[in-house]
């Protein structure tokens, strides 16, 4: 099979011209953050954002020509714009205070846009990384399928996307227009995630502008159907990502993931504090990796303490969700691709994650809508 290079790719992308500034975007300076890894490509186009809606069959050109050249098994590109830095203090070339007139109101936020056929949308989140996140975000989207609802899951983490491995997936999306992919669908889930689009391998050394553009089309451009629920797993941390999302998405609500040491607390804090900034309702706290149960003499040590989450949920007036062990299974049924709630959906991990997904199902289905399922948690 042939390889692809860069340098192969970028003649490619040479020969798509802009249609207003009459030139290629290669030679404009267009294309950006450009990963060429076993015949999976991506990159960004960088665009004023003056001219981003009108320049999708620009991208589409784009995606084409790479995806003419032999060796390629995969294209993914992506619309991104970068906002010229605001002048500060008024008259720049005055020396001394300025007479310029009072700086005008900001503008209002642009209208939050939802996903046609999608009921509601929540986000799994953490103020860091490595407390169980994506474990609990796939653990709580099939728990919901389990108690009767339609269900998506959508990986968030471009960085770092793990939902294929966890959901025992791998393929690319097909699409039957060239413009919107189907998802992969398990155990009843519809899942996409860039994992699908780009090498298990391959970093993905975009600006935040660039992962975001990436999120918005996996939302918009995916043929997601009719869902009670799309669950977004949210990258770590409270950066540009994760703003941007909450700002642009109407998030139904967000679940924060947390294990009960002092330090995870601080920094699942800062993630909830930023959900209440941008008025996107907290639905409660997770606490992860609550305890340890010996599996041979049944002692129970509690490694990363025990009841932080449970203690920071009522100092801050939010609802506890419910706690989840540390538990070999957990962690061997998601490594599998054969999570918990679906491989042993009798053992009390399973049971828990259930009774999470029904009281998070409880607080974002008041309003009318579709009937919600009559839930059992035995």
């Amino acid at each position: 099979m042939a390889v692809v290079s860069e340098e192969q790719v970028l003649k490619a992308l040479g020969t798509v011209q802009d249609p207003d500034r009459g030139s290629d975007i290669v030679s404009l300076g267009m294309i950006s953050g450009l990963t060429v890894k076993d015949g999976n490509v991506a990159f960004a186009l960088e665009v004023d954002p003056g001219r981003g809606a009108a320049l999708e069959p620009l991208r589409q050109a784009a995606e084409k020509a790479v995806d003419a050249l032999a060796g390629v098994t995969s294209v993914t590109a992506v619309l991104t714009a970068h906002r010229a830095p605001p002048k500060l203090g008024g008259d720049q070339g005055h020396k001394g205070h300025s007479h310029a007139a009072p700086a005008a109101a900001p503008p209002p936020r642009p209208a939050k846009i939802g996903v046609p056929g999608v009921r509601a949308i929540i986000a799994v989140a953490s103020g860091k990384g490595g407390v169980g996140k994506s474990t609990t975000a796939v653990n709580l989207a099939l728990g919901m399928a389990a108690n009767g609802l339609r269900v998506g899951l959508l990986d968030a983490d471009i960085y770092g996307p793990s939902l294929p491995r966890m959901m025992g997936l791998s393929g690319k999306p097909e699409t039957s227009d060239g413009k919107v992919l189907r998802p992969l669908v398990r155990h009843g889930v519809k899942v996409m995630s860039m994992g699908f689009l780009v090498a298990e391998e391959t970093p993905m050394i975009w600006r935040g502008p660039m992962v975001m553009g990436a999120i918005q089309q996996m939302l918009r451009d995916v043929a997601w159907g009719e869902l009670d629920v799309l669950v977004v797993d949210m990258p770590p941390g409270t950066g540009d990502a994760q703003l941007s999302l909450s700002q642009n998405v109407p998030l139904a609500g967000a679940v924060i993931v947390s294990t009960p040491q002092d330090i995870a607390l601080l920094d699942a804090r800062k993630g909830l504090n930023m959900f209440r900034r941008v008025d996107v309702p907290v639905l409660g706290i997770v606490e992860n990796m609550s305890y340890f149960c010996c599996p041979n003499c049944g002692h129970r040590s509690d490694i990363f303490s025990h009841g932080g989450a449970r203690a920071e949920a009522e100092k801050l007036g939010i609802d506890f969700l419910g706690e989840v062990p540390l538990d070999i299974a957990i962690r061997e049924t998601s490594d599998g691709g054969d999570p918990i709630v679906i491989s042993q959906p009798d053992s009390d991990h399973a049971k828990v994650y259930r009774m999470v997904a029904a009281r998070v199902w409880d607080k974002i289905s008041i309003g009318g809508g579709r009937t919600p399922p009559r839930i059992v948690i035995d």
